[in-house]
């Protein structure tokens, strides 16, 4: 299963299907897991640990240092979990000892062409990233969120459950759970992704309840904190809303608004 061509370090751990492209270099830190393949000029470096039935396009980096003038060789790591597409030329950093010391993926995201995690980014399961997404140093995303080609987000910033960030935006703060974000100079709140909401089968209670919620966030003229508290109460009733009520009540640098 491995090319002739591949260059895989004695120490590395690779379980027995494991495929490894032509001329892909895997380091001596790396462990793979069961089903993985690995396409060709793939470069795999590190203390990287990816699970099974991975599939990583030709062309990738994954591993590498961070790129932060901090950084001066702690064995900080990437983590990869279990069935994630990562398209050609994406690079994963790992993390920085002054956070949590290594960058994750989750479960089953799907990672288009040219993407970039930066160190300690800590990126769910059931995501999507199109092309050309770029993520800076501790940025979070939360499962099922998506973020269209070329959206950015700005270090220590989180993406929410179920939200969707439009192409080309520019993300400075946080975006709350089940909400749309769009806009080139700084996003900002567009709605609720009641599409996708509907698609992953949230009844319609639930998404009539999370558009109450925006509304009181965004149309109500209620200040932050007040807002917060009036979503709490609603989350008694439908239950979908205790994550927008934990994700608004640890926000560390603020909501689009």
């Amino acid at each position: 299963m491995i090319h002739p061509t591949a260059i895989v370090h004695p120490g590395a751990q690779l379980a027995s299907d494991v495929e490894i492209g032509a001329y892909a270099l895997i380091g001596e830190h790396v462990e793979i897991g069961p089903g993985t393949r690995v396409g060709a000029h793939a470069l795999i470096t590190g203390h990287t640990r990816i699970g099974c039935d991975n599939h990583i396009f030709q062309f990738v980096s994954l591993g590498e240092v961070p790129q932060d003038k901090k950084y001066s060789g702690e064995p900080t790591g990437l983590e990869i979990g279990d069935h994630n597409t990562i398209r050609e030329f994406c690079t994963l950093n790992t993390g920085t000892a002054q956070d949590a010391g290594a960058t994750r993926v989750g479960d089953h995201n799907w990672i288009m062409a040219y993407v970039h995690l930066a160190h300690d980014c800590q990126l769910g399961s059931h995501t999507v990233l199109a092309n050309y997404v770029g993520l800076a140093g501790h940025v979070a995303i939360h499962d099922h969120a998506i973020l269209g080609g070329g959206a950015m987000v700005h270090q220590f910033c989180r993406i929410g459950t179920h939200a969707f960030v439009a192409g080309g935006a520019i993300v400075l703060r946080d975006v709350p759970p089940y909400v749309m974000a769009a806009g080139g100079e700084s996003a900002a709140p567009h709605g609720i992704n009641a599409e996708g909401l509907r698609r992953h089968a949230f009844s319609s209670a639930a998404i009539e309840g999370i558009r109450r919620a925006y509304k009181v966030l965004y149309r109500s003229g209620l200040g932050f904190e007040e807002a917060k508290s009036a979503i709490s109460e609603q989350a008694h009733e439908i239950p979908e809303l205790q994550v927008m009520v934990d994700f608004l009540a640890s926000s560390a640098r603020g909501v689009i608004r």
